[in-house]
């Protein structure tokens, strides 16, 4: 079985404003967009155990005329401040590359 971002044409995670990590991730297909989204694999306890948030902090947008699915939630440390590892987001999405 594939993973998420083997499916997927765009897996990425980058900054939506100095506070909050948005995740990208859009498909070539609608047959792969459909399978995603119906595998329920994306949700919203999945992403909070990852990045240790609360579920009411995430919020999963589906764009079923992009293909794309998009996840956002809140930065622990915003960006650019003392101890930020990435400044532009860009690593964040290696929590959920192992989504099925």
């Amino acid at each position: 079985m594939k993973k998420m971002q083997e499916k997927a044409e765009v897996f990425r995670s980058k900054n939506a404003g100095p506070f909050l990590i948005t995740i990208d991730i859009m498909f070539d297909t609608k047959e792969e967009f459909d399978d995603a989204v119906k595998s329920g694999v994306i949700n919203k306890k999945t992403v909070s155990e990852r990045y240790e948030l609360a579920e009411e902090k995430v919020d999963i947008l589906v764009f079923p005329a992009a293909l794309a699915v998009k996840i956002l939630f809140p930065r622990k440390i915003s960006s650019g401040a003392p101890c930020d590892r990435d400044v532009y987001g860009a690593q964040q999405a290696g929590c959920l590359e192992d989504f099925l």
